[in-house]
């Protein structure tokens, strides 16, 4: 069996916090098309992706089937699906997408394979 690593994830406070975040990640040695940022809101998302020069999570990481269910689900069960695609459990997407409910943001990064 395959070893994998576990993606880094941080819940920030707000954009400013993620673009910071970001930049940590960058400088430590994490490729940015392997750092992701993902908010409740999809439009706050795509400002911060933007401004910090990182990743949505798209469907590279979600696969087809995924990325097409998505259409058809709740921001939450999105957002859920989202966090699993990049290794996390089902209950750790749960903890992070109610962090998004409360209006913080979500940074994950994953080492290049």
């Amino acid at each position: 069996m395959a070893e994998t690593t576990k993606s880094y994830a941080k819940v920030v406070e707000n954009g400013v916090h993620a673009v910071e975040t970001v930049k940590e990640l960058s400088a430590t040695g994490y490729d940015k098309d392997h750092i992701f940022v993902l908010a409740h809101d999809q439009d706050r998302t795509e400002r911060i992706v933007d401004t910090a020069n990182a990743q949505e999570i798209g469907m590279k990481e979600e696969g087809m089937f995924d990325s097409i269910a998505n259409l058809f689900r709740s921001r939450g069960d999105e957002l859920r699906s989202k966090i699993v695609s990049l290794g996390f459990t089902e209950s750790e997407a749960d903890f992070y997408e109610k962090e998004l409910d409360l209006g913080k943001v979500l940074v994950i990064a994953k080492r290049s394979e």
